[in-house]
């Protein structure tokens, strides 16, 4: 059984820092892409962030700069580190781990950024 458990979300202030850890178990075949994707109330989910299993990322515009992701396949983990955070950057963030037909998502993290 696959899953993914995202953790590190919360409360910060405009500027702050964030660390968004996703643990996966039952994950078998190490060539699967991992992202990150973020959805705001009223708002279609979007790409943040993906790596592949040879570290080459892909990062959407608004984030460029800012967040950074990566992943420890020894310890089925992938991180979002987000920095400069903006309240524009709130929403439920969900890890998604993807290998061709197959598509698994978290339960998703609150990320909620005030002014």
């Amino acid at each position: 059984q696959v899953q993914l458990v995202e953790s590190g979300g919360g409360l910060v202030q405009t500027g702050g820092s964030l660390r968004l850890s996703c643990a996966a178990s039952g994950l078998t075949d190490s060539r699967y892409v991992m992202g990150w994707y973020r959805q705001a109330p009223g708002y279609q989910r979007e790409l943040v962030a993906t790596i592949t299993p040879g570290s080459i990322t892909n990062y959407a515009q608004a984030v460029k700069g800012r967040f950074t992701i990566s992943r420890y396949n020894a310890k089925n983990t992938v991180y979002l580190q987000m920095n400069s955070l903006k309240p524009d950057d709130t929403a439920a963030y969900y890890c998604n781990a993807e290998f061709g037909a197959w598509n698994y998502w978290g339960q998703g993290t609150q990320v909620t950024v005030s002014s």
